[in-house]
C-alpha cells in the first residue's frame, strides 16, 4: 500500500517542488512594476497546486477602484494570457491553479481573481 501511495502522489510533490522553484525565480525580481498601475510583489505556492501572483494597484485606494472595470478589462486579459502563452504550456499540463492577488497602495485586499485548469483547457 505505502508504494501505491508513493506512485500515486509523487508526480504531485513534484509539481509543488517545480512551483517553488518558478516563485523563487520570479521573486528575485520582485517587486516588478508591470506597468504605471500594476506592481507584482510576489509569488507565493500553495496547496492544490496553485501558483498565487500578488499584486498591487499603485496610485490608487481601493474605495477608488471599480471593480467591475478590473474583471472586465483584467480578468479576461489574464486567462487569455494563460491559454495562449507558451511558457504557461507545462503548467497547464500539470493542471495548477492559477490565483491573482490584488491590492491597493495602503495593502488593502480590492480583489482575487482564480483561474482553475476547466477555465483554460480547450473546449
Amino acid at each position: 500500500m505505502f508504494y501505491l501511495t508513493q506512485y500515486f502522489f509523487k508526480p504531485s510533490i513534484e509539481i509543488d517542488k517545480e512551483l517553488a522553484k518558478i516563485a523563487s525565480e520570479i521573486n528575485k525580481n520582485c517587486p516588478l512594476i508591470i506597468d504605471q498601475y500594476l506592481t507584482l510583489d510576489n509569488t507565493v505556492v500553495y496547496p492544490n497546486k496553485t501558483l498565487q501572483y500578488n499584486y498591487t494597484i499603485v496610485e490608487y485606494e481601493k474605495s477608488e477602484i471599480n471593480i467591475d472595470t478590473v474583471k472586465k478589462y483584467v480578468f479576461g486579459g489574464v486567462l487569455e494570457n494563460i491559454r495562449v502563452n507558451p511558457d504557461m504550456k507545462t503548467l497547464k499540463e500539470n493542471k495548477v491553479t492559477f490565483s491573482y492577488y490584488y491590492k491597493d497602495e495602503n495593502g488593502k485586499f480590492v480583489t482575487k481573481y482564480v483561474v482553475t485548469p476547466e477555465m483554460y483547457e480547450d473546449k
